[in-house]
């Protein structure tokens, strides 16, 4: 069991280990292919195993999983070792870690550590394996695609976890892995070959973590495999050259209720009342209920509210909140943005 100067010193370097591996998760540029490589042959020896005899690289995790297909089809490639390699030695750190800090201290570890990382790159990790298995180049079915990226370690996408045994006792085994996620993307690791994919070339996010970019890809790689998203939804890279052109109409003949959404957001809520010629709805001492029916979708109903505190110019800003379809008051639908109901709501005590 650790001491509690020892808790002291670590819980002081924990913050600059996280932001380490923050920055390996959102890296983006060409690989640094010799440590890399030499990462990878670290990785099979700590688990026991004969250096790969090849070392192929990928533009992306999609030819990588191409590549991973055709070889392993071929019979070049030998069984996945994924398993040996990173699975059996992650358990294992896992073990010897959190069996020396103990199970509150490894949760309090986890939390400042991995737990940082864990949303948004699972996030991006989910959307790169579903961008894969449903693109027109995969490898095959979108069943067959999946298993095979099943036999993929996500090389920087492993930070969460590497963050959270960086530096720790036991852990020794990881160095590898960690060593490839410092410097390339997916790969793949089989007995005789192991298959390296490129990083991105870009990465573009919002405030909550998910792919969001209105004018190009979110996600690139160096051989054209890109993701499209707004906000974390996927969307046709067609679609986003038709957002700076938006109309009302435009927006109300979308037939897909969720492309629909997203040019509402882009084309501005209050800007799309405004020239669609809406009519209020109610008004009262919280402000102005709006509404406007959508074919396909709900209603879009929301407040217009005036900021009682003014702007260093004297001015008072005005927001719009979206609230639920079914709101009847504008007084109701603040009450909702703050989690109560009409009743519950008495303004003169907010701070």
């Amino acid at each position: 069991m650790t001491t509690s100067a020892e808790t002291g010193e670590h819980a002081a370097k924990v913050p600059d280990v996280t932001a380490v591996w923050r920055a390996v998760a959102a890296a983006t540029g060409p690989a640094d292919r010799a440590a890399a490589e030499e990462g990878v042959r670290l990785a099979y020896r700590l688990a026991g195993l004969a250096e790969p005899q090849h070392i192929v690289w990928a533009g992306s995790p999609l030819e990588g999983a191409v590549l991973a297909a055709r070889l392993t089809a071929e019979g070049t490639t030998g069984p996945g070792v994924l398993d040996e390699v990173r699975t059996r030695p992650w358990a294992e750190a896992r073990k010897r870690v959190s069996g020396r800090l103990g199970p509150a201290a490894w949760a309090a570890h986890w939390a400042m550590t991995g737990a940082q990382l864990w949303d948004t790159t699972s996030l991006l990790t989910g959307r790169i394996r579903t961008g894969v298995a449903e693109s027109p180049g995969a490898p095959g079915t979108e069943l067959a695609t999946r298993i095979v990226l099943a036999d993929a370690a996500p090389g920087q996408h492993d930070a969460p976890w590497l963050a959270a045994f960086d530096g720790q006792e036991g852990a020794e085994g990881l160095a590898g892995i960690a060593a490839v996620a410092r410097t390339a993307g997916w790969w793949w690791p089989y007995e005789r070959t192991a298959i390296v994919s490129e990083r991105p070339l870009e990465l573009h996010r919002d405030e909550a973590g998910r792919l969001d970019r209105a004018d190009g890809p979110a996600l690139a790689y160096p051989d054209g495999f890109a993701l499209y998203a707004w906000h974390g939804m996927p969307v046709p890279a067609e679609f986003l050259n038709g957002l700076a052109g938006l109309t009302p109409r435009r927006i109300r003949e979308e037939e897909n209720a969720e492309l629909r959404r997203v040019m509402l957001e882009h084309y501005g809520y209050d800007r799309y009342l405004a020239d669609s010629g809406a009519e209020p709805l109610q008004r009262d001492e919280a402000g102005v209920l709006w509404r406007i029916t959508l074919e396909g979708d709900e209603p879009l109903v929301m407040v217009e509210v005036v900021n009682s505190t003014p702007e260093p110019d004297g001015t008072h800003r005005t927001y719009w909140l979206r609230v639920p379809p079914r709101t009847g008051t504008a007084r109701e639908g603040v009450a909702w943005t703050f989690g109560l109901t009409e009743e519950e709501y008495v303004p003169q005590r907010q701070t």
